[in-house]
């Protein structure tokens, strides 16, 4: 009887032991369920941010083309012509995330069109002639460029949001 005793005793403190042991499947569940949750959240963010890294793409690609817009418009005594803006400008095609980029002689405006792996995001730079030096710290003389979109914001880099009831951004140049 004693010995019965002894060997139930054993086997009670055997299993105790092996009930403390790892995790249980509740414990492995509530740990999925947290992964999934943060996943579920992180994945759209991280869809959203590489987009706005492809129009960024484009926005690097314009601005050779507002360097050569900007010194037309230097050329002609700070003027924006009626032509002549984008002279020494071919349209770029097809590199990376951008389909075309482009220059409207008449006006100097750039429209990106960006690629279907870039949502398709068009983006036009408008050249502006730079203010009149009345506000602090002015640029004058230089072209100003607003930047303009029909696509939703989360898709578009800073430089080309609307603030403050703009119709874009502004940015200096020359």
């Amino acid at each position: 009887m004693h010995v019965d005793m002894r060997v139930a005793e054993m086997k009670m403190k055997c299993a105790v032991r092996s009930a403390q042991k790892g995790f249980t499947v509740i414990e492995l569940m509530i740990v999925v369920a947290i992964i999934g949750i943060l996943a579920a959240v992180a994945m759209p963010a991280y869809q959203d941010y590489t987009v706005r890294a492809r129009v960024t793409e484009g926005l690097a690609q314009a601005s050779a083309v507002k360097i050569i817009v900007a010194e037309n418009i230097a050329n002609a005594g700070g003027e924006i012509q009626k032509s002549g803006n984008c002279l020494g400008f071919a349209d770029i095609t097809g590199i990376g995330h951008v389909a075309r980029v482009s220059c409207a002689d008449g006006s100097g405006a750039i429209t990106v069109t960006m690629a279907d792996t870039a949502r398709g995001v068009i983006l036009t730079l408008t050249p502006e002639l730079a203010s009149s030096g009345t506000e602090p710290n002015a640029v004058t003389g230089g072209t100003a460029w607003v930047c303009a979109t029909s696509t939703d914001f989360k898709y578009v880099p800073s430089e080309c949001r609307n603030t403050a009831g703009t119709p874009g951004a502004q940015e200096q140049s020359g």
